[in-house]
């Protein structure tokens, strides 16, 4: 197993930008995205379902790098009127919205034989319509201003079969479509719009949904012997954020080791 490699040093590539990061509490990739950001030089408003987490990694963020560059408001992606709210804040807040990073979603196992309606629409809700309104409600406001990026993420898994994953993949396709098609609306108005797909990022909520035996599975597929650290993820998603990928729309940039 190849360990991790250091963690990066900051390049004050997101230097005053405004971004909106949906799911971003706690230790996964919305967390790890919402620190590189703040690393990078931006302002910040986050967003969370879980409100207690979101308060706790609020408090977190203000101590460490001050309260005038970080928010926080709860939000659930399946409601479009907490949509609203959260991108009404960050201009009333921050005058603007350079930068949009919809991470929310759900996953789960399940055989497509065994799953209830119930099941399947509340991960196609969280997860590519969530995307969808995020998106929506983020463009509305960069297609005003000129200009700014929206990063979704996807995941490997939308160009990968994997049993009982049919919920997940179908959200996560659509998202990777969703991206690319929405990506040739925006350019007119100087909005890139990208994703990153990621293959295996370890964090706590994920061994709550999937099974050790899985994750051992998938993390011995990996090239590296090993899972991606969150902050790994993140660091292609501020690459998709910043003027380094100027030239870069519709495209989903596969964050990932893994081999067929």
């Amino acid at each position: 197993m190849t360990p991790p490699p250091p963690y990066p040093e900051a390049h004050g590539l997101l230097r005053d930008r405004v971004v909106v990061i949906t799911a971003a509490a706690g230790a996964g990739i919305g967390g790890a995205t919402a620190r590189r950001a703040l690393e990078e030089g931006a302002r910040i408003l986050i967003s969370d379902a879980h409100e207690r987490r979101l308060n706790e990694s609020l408090a977190a963020l203000e101590k460490e790098f001050g309260a005038d560059r970080v928010a926080a408001l709860p939000c659930d992606v399946t409601s479009e009127e907490q949509v609203q709210a959260l991108y009404a804040l960050a201009v009333e807040k921050y005058g603007r919205i350079d930068v949009a990073v919809n991470n929310a979603g759900l996953g789960g196992t399940a055989d497509l034989v065994d799953m209830e309606d119930d099941a399947w629409d509340r991960v196609l809700d969280i997860t590519l319509n969530g995307t969808m309104r995020c998106t929506r409600a983020a463009l509305r406001i960069m297609r005003e201003q000129g200009g700014g990026a929206i990063v979704n993420n996807a995941s490997v898994i939308g160009w990968r079969a994997q049993k009982g994953q049919s919920h997940y993949a179908a959200a996560k396709a659509g998202v990777m479509a969703l991206t690319r098609c929405a990506a040739l609306e925006a350019a007119d108005h100087g909005v890139r719009i990208n994703a990153v797909s990621p293959s295996l990022a370890m964090h706590p909520h994920l061994v709550k949904v999937t099974s050790q035996e899985l994750l051992d599975d998938l993390t011995s597929k990996e090239a590296f012997g090993r899972y991606a650290e969150p902050w790994e993820v993140a660091n292609v998603i501020v690459f998709l954020a910043s003027d380094y990928s100027s030239y870069m729309t519709g495209e989903v940039v596969s964050v990932s080791s893994q081999h067929p």
